[in-house]
């Protein structure tokens, strides 16, 4: 499956953005996709998971509450909305996917685990 990310842009603190990320040359339905994201210097950081099968969700508890994961199978997407976005939440958002199938509660995910990654999408978020 090839995956392609997009809707990243430069947003004030406070402010929203909905990121994308559309599936081809696979069927959707069958793999579990997630969102990372890594700021300059850091290493690549989960931020959520939509799993396959039931589409159970799990987000981590950075962005609890402010972003939320969700899936379109028909449409081969998998969309990540972000909400009172702050300076820190700068990063390249990376989308990813593995046949792997996930419970719900994960707070972390290593990256290692999703075979699948988009090309990324820089969201910058001004103070």
């Amino acid at each position: 499956v090839q995956l392609q990310a997009s809707g990243g842009g430069l947003v004030q603190a406070g402010g929203s953005l909905r990121l994308s990320c559309a599936a081809s040359g696979g069927t959707l339905s069958l793999y579990s996709v997630a969102w990372f994201r890594q700021a300059p210097g850091k290493e690549r950081d989960f931020v959520g998971v939509t799993s396959w099968g039931g589409g159970v969700t799990s987000l981590a508890d950075s962005v609890k509450g402010r972003f939320t994961i969700s899936r379109d199978n028909a449409k081969k997407t998998a969309d990540l909305q972000m909400n009172s976005l702050n300076p820190e939440d700068t990063a390249v958002y990376y989308c990813a996917a593995t046949r792997g199938r996930f419970s719900s509660g994960h707070k972390t995910l290593n990256p290692n685990a999703f075979a699948y990654w988009g090309q990324g999408t820089l969201v910058t978020v001004s103070s």
